[in-house]
């Protein structure tokens, strides 16, 4: 697809979700979370206030709940459907550093906590305003430092997400600040017709597993103008568990375009992508001081068809490693030779990636393309591609079209092209 095609395609995704989702959030009821008995003193907690307000709203079909002047300490609310959370600028929305307020339940088919906001199998529901939701996750990063595989999808050892849509249809979140969550911060599970607009996605940047954004299992989801600076993942596309017994859905058909990533992990698709991902487009990022750029990841244990996937306008200043596209999560390289295996549901397979008009400089690696020995990475394009680096380029078990692709190595050679692979240059 063309430049010129990609963006017609985005503006007519953005355009749908603008018309669907908008309109039917715009109307309805205002329930003005002081009014049910809110203190937003930062230090009484307001959490039935804010869910009386919500569920009023719901029980008149809808409307809007405002969280206006001050700070909304709470434990977990549920948004409803046809509800739309404004927080207003100078407000916040902060969670209960109270452990105990978090139930643990199943969630992502594992273990986990309620978030602080969710919504599950609602329709029409938003967050919107210029305020804050703030998870104050700090003491639950300092247990996770210290705790084994606390990171992991599906392990006992977790911790709670700070905003979940679990199987919702049309989502708009838009103009707020997302930050401190003790785990990852905004998260459509299952869910579709998502638009993600406006908004600033933040942590420290030693903080673990805070990604930004991962739409998991998600489709039709527009992410636009996003500025994330966070401890983990800037953008994680997710599809399934480690070892997942399946069946799981692909994230597909998602946009993301004119986002700002400083510090962070850079954008993902994967590690944890057993049910696959396809027609994802990012177009106009700008990354600086990331940890990798355009990264894509899987092993064995955690793959499917990844494919249709591009990558477009793309600026890169002093980024650890530029482009990483690897089936060998979470090493980069293998160690040794490494032999071929039987294919299996959970095999790895990437192919269709266009990476395009891309720019990196002062980075530390320009990066790989690895693939399995039984599963190849396939039919990747990259055009118009110059990264300054200290180390260059590997590429092995892979298939690599390449049009004034010039990578300038302070160390080493610029490409290192392995007998597995094939690259050809014009």
């Amino acid at each position: 697809m063309n430049r010129l095609s990609v963006r017609s395609a985005i503006a007519v995704s953005v355009a749908i979700l603008i018309t669907v989702t908008v309109p039917a959030m715009a109307s309805g009821k205002v329930c003005d979370a002081r009014a049910y008995g809110a203190k937003a003193d930062g230090a009484t907690k307001d959490t039935q206030a804010i869910q009386a307000a919500i569920d009023d709203c719901a029980k008149a079909g809808g409307g809007t709940v405002k969280l206006f002047r001050g700070t909304f300490l709470s434990a977990p609310i549920v948004l409803k459907s046809n509800i739309t959370l404004d927080i207003a600028v100078g407000t916040t929305l902060l969670g209960s550093s109270d452990h105990d307020d978090y139930p643990k339940k199943t969630e992502f088919r594992g273990p986990g906590y309620q978030s602080l906001v969710s919504a599950t199998n609602a329709e029409h529901v938003s967050i919107t305003g210029g305020g804050i939701i703030d998870g104050a996750g700090a003491s639950w990063w300092k247990i996770a430092r210290s705790t084994k595989n606390s990171g992991v999808l599906g392990s006992e050892n977790t911790r709670p997400r700070l905003v979940v849509f679990d199987h919702c249809k049309h989502v708009l979140v838009e103009g707020v600040t997302i930050q401190n969550s003790p785990y990852w911060q905004l998260v459509p599970y299952y869910s579709d017709d998502v638009k993600i607009h406006n908004i600033k996605v933040l942590a420290d940047i030693h903080s673990p597993n805070t990604d930004a954004i991962d739409p998991f299992s998600s489709s039709n989801v527009v992410i636009d103008h996003v500025y994330a600076d966070v401890g983990d993942d800037d953008i994680a596309i997710k599809s399934g568990m480690i070892n997942s017994p399946g069946p799981d859905d692909p994230s597909k058909n998602i946009t993301i375009t004119d986002c700002e990533f400083e510090h962070g992990h850079g954008l993902s698709i994967g590690s944890e992508i057993a049910g696959g991902a396809q027609n994802i487009h990012a177009a106009r990022i700008h990354f600086k001081d990331t940890d990798n750029g355009i990264r894509i990841k899987a092993n064995r244990d955690r793959g499917a068809d990844v494919s249709n996937i591009s990558f477009r306008d793309i600026t890169m200043e002093g980024v650890k490693t530029s482009v990483l596209i690897s089936e060998y999560y979470p090493k980069v390289l293998p160690e040794g030779e490494v032999a071929a295996e039987p294919v299996q549901r959970l095999t790895p397979f990437f192919h269709d990636i266009t990476i395009e008009n891309l720019r990196s400089v002062d980075s530390g690696w320009a990066g790989v393309v690895i693939g399995l020995p039984e599963s190849p990475v396939k039919d990747v394009v990259m055009k118009n591609v110059e990264i300054q680096a200290t180390k260059g380029m590997t590429i092995a078990y892979a298939t690599v079209d390449a049009t004034n692709l010039k990578v300038t190595a302070a160390d080493g050679n610029s490409i290192a092209v392995f007998p597995s692979a094939k690259v050809t240059t014009k």
